[in-house]
């Protein structure tokens, strides 16, 4: 009698099956939100555990709706946090707000240089999330992103240092840095300027047919360039010291170049 017992609460135990939810990110001073809805059978609710860095919340989940609080779990703003829900299987809770887990943009430049060859130097405090930091140039009347270095991530008061080398164009630099975080906005450094020695880059020949070459003194050079057709819009770009323009329709054009815009006509 005892075995049969034994045996048919092992059938039973059996026939339950639990999923989890995951979600993962990095703490910035907000809670997480569940909704819970009922078990599939009608007793309880969905939700059965819940884990922060593997650490099991306390309060439980018998209720239709739940926060995750993790001030309960000592977790520093910054810090990485894994969550993980266990639930029965056959309904799921849902995460109101996940995006609360997404870095924002909260660096602060303390300081901030660049030399004449262009090495790019600056220091940050106060990075709460792991957000690549965007090297911009102004050229031709506008931003020109160059480059980027991905962001290190929680500083707190300590400071995190970073290089990049800018490739100069002639005359007067512009330089900043700039991140854009989960919800689009960007948030720029201030600027720092230097004088590059590099000569002025010519464009020939002046009627174009085949190929657009880039010089500096007699010989070829490379540089940063896009080209335009009459309205506005951009049909090639790159970096190189000639640009092959034999697939260009006849017509006039607008190319950027070193520090310059001109027009030239494709024949």
């Amino acid at each position: 009698m005892k075995f049969l017992f034994a045996l048919s609460f092992l059938l039973v135990f059996s026939n339950i099956a639990w999923s989890s939810l995951s979600i993962e990110g990095s703490y910035q001073g907000k809670n997480l939100y569940v909704q819970n809805p009922e078990d599939g059978d009608g007793f309880g609710f969905c939700a059965t555990k819940v884990t922060v860095n593997g650490d099991v919340m306390p309060g439980g989940t018998s209720s239709s709706a739940f926060e995750i609080d993790f001030s309960l779990f000592n977790i520093e703003i910054g810090e990485p946090v894994f969550i993980v829900i266990e639930h029965n299987d056959g309904c799921k809770p849902k995460i109101l707000n996940p995006e609360v887990l997404l870095p924002r943009s909260t660096y602060k430049v303390t300081d901030m240089s660049i030399t004449s060859t262009g090495k790019l130097v600056w220091k940050t405090t106060n990075e709460q999330g792991k957000l690549p930091f965007r090297i911009e140039q102004y050229r031709w009347n506008k931003w020109v992103e160059i480059g980027e270095v991905q962001g290190k991530g929680k500083s707190g008061s300590n400071e995190n240092t970073y290089e990049f080398q800018v490739i100069p164009h002639s005359g007067e630099n512009t330089v900043r840095v700039a991140q854009v975080d989960h919800s689009g906005t960007k948030k720029s450094s201030q600027e720092v300027k230097f004088t590059s020695t590099t000569p002025a880059v010519e464009k020939n020949p002046v009627k174009v047919k085949t190929v657009i070459n880039f010089t500096s003194g007699g010989k070829a050079v490379e540089t940063k360039y896009e080209i335009f057709d009459a309205y506005g819009n951009i049909v090639k770009k790159g970096f190189g010291s000639s640009v092959n323009c034999e697939n260009l329709l006849k017509g006039a054009y607008y190319i950027n170049f070193d520090n310059k815009t001109e027009k030239f006509f494709k024949g």
